[in-house]
């Protein structure tokens, strides 16, 4: 089938280690990146960081997308991480240096709740790494990991 020459193979079906083999063949085979949907949870946390390259749980988007609508702020994307103890939040920036407690300051200046980092800023179609010296924007998109969901509040802030 030339999986050498493919950009990603989808592995879709409803049985997960049919999912998890035929990605990890194509993988060796030479596929460039692997898809695999994974229903079992268990799973997701085993090939987490191997060969899989993007595993795909549909309860996890679920919550995700469900996360998003209870967040306050403008959130526009939430990930449940390692079971649900921790989160990815992508959250959008705007005012200006007096109404807001981000926007016209650097990330070293920005007082973030004890757990949270900042992991990169998206301004339009560039990413920024987080470094201390970048200044968030009005429109950017700041992508925050946050370990104690206790501090999740004090985030949305």
């Amino acid at each position: 089938e030339n999986i050498e020459d493919c950009d990603i193979f989808c592995a879709l079906t409803n049985d997960d280690e049919v999912n998890i083999m035929s990605s990890l063949l194509a993988k060796r085979l030479g596929a460039k990146k692997v898809l695999t949907l994974i229903n079992n949870a268990a799973y997701v946390d085993l090939v987490q960081g191997g060969d899989i390259d993007i595993a795909i749980s549909p309860q996890q988007a679920t919550i995700g997308s469900l996360l998003t609508h209870v967040r306050r702020g403008d959130i526009v994307n939430v990930h449940s991480l390692r079971r649900g103890a921790a989160e990815a939040i992508e959250a959008i920036a705007h005012g200006d240096k007096q109404s807001s407690k981000v926007v016209g300051r650097t990330i070293a200046d920005i007082d973030l709740p004890e757990g949270t980092t900042i992991g990169a800023i998206v301004r339009g179609k560039e990413v920024l790494i987080a470094h201390g010296d970048v200044k968030v924007e009005s429109g950017d998109h700041v992508i925050l990991f946050v370990i104690d969901k206790r501090r999740i509040r004090d985030v949305e802030r």
